[in-house]
């Protein structure tokens, strides 16, 4: 019997490495990955966590995530933030501190949470062109439809497909 070949779609291919770029995420509350894509080539990746030189929040750098409980962290959204720089800015900011020009027809991001509004906003004005995520009921669609980025929900058990065959691969050495 012959087994199909199969590999990732693009997009499932890059949600994978934003999987992967989460891991470094030193906020406590909750842990995001990024990455920006030109022409199905990674140029940048960012996590959230706090900025350079200030106390790693796992640390107690951050107070709010350092305190709270995940319940209540969630209810303080609204009126506190947290110190960590989000994934999304993450990499837009690295593109910019690597000299790295993004915002042609073909530039995507990928994030493993909602993009927040201000990070929407700046990937509206570096030109972003596609944002993939897994949910996309959040995202402020008032403000997107005004653009043309096209908004791309991926199947979140596709990406996981992908991370536990990899999984079983290391398992059968």
């Amino acid at each position: 019997m012959d087994i199909p070949f199969e590999r990732p779609s693009w997009d499932e291919y890059f949600m994978i490495q934003a999987e992967l770029v989460k891991l470094r995420s030193n906020c406590i509350i909750n842990q995001v990955g990024a990455v920006i894509v030109q022409s199905n080539q990674q140029i940048a990746t960012g996590y959230n966590g706090t900025p350079p030189l200030i106390k790693n929040c796992f640390e107690g750098g951050c107070k709010k995530c350092h305190t709270s409980t995940i319940k209540e962290t969630i209810l303080q959204m609204k009126s506190d933030r947290c110190l960590c720089t989000h994934a999304e800015s993450n990499a837009i900011m690295h593109c910019s501190l690597m000299g790295i020009k993004i915002g042609n027809e073909s530039t995507s991001l990928y994030s493993t949470f909602d993009p927040c509004i201000e990070c929407v906003k700046m990937a509206i004005t570096v030109g972003i062109k596609k944002l993939v995520c897994y949910h996309t009921a959040k995202i402020n669609r008032e403000l997107l439809e005004q653009t043309t980025i096209k908004i791309i929900k991926i199947e979140r058990i596709r990406v996981h497909h992908w991370i536990k065959k990899l999984i079983r691969e290391y398992e059968r050495e």
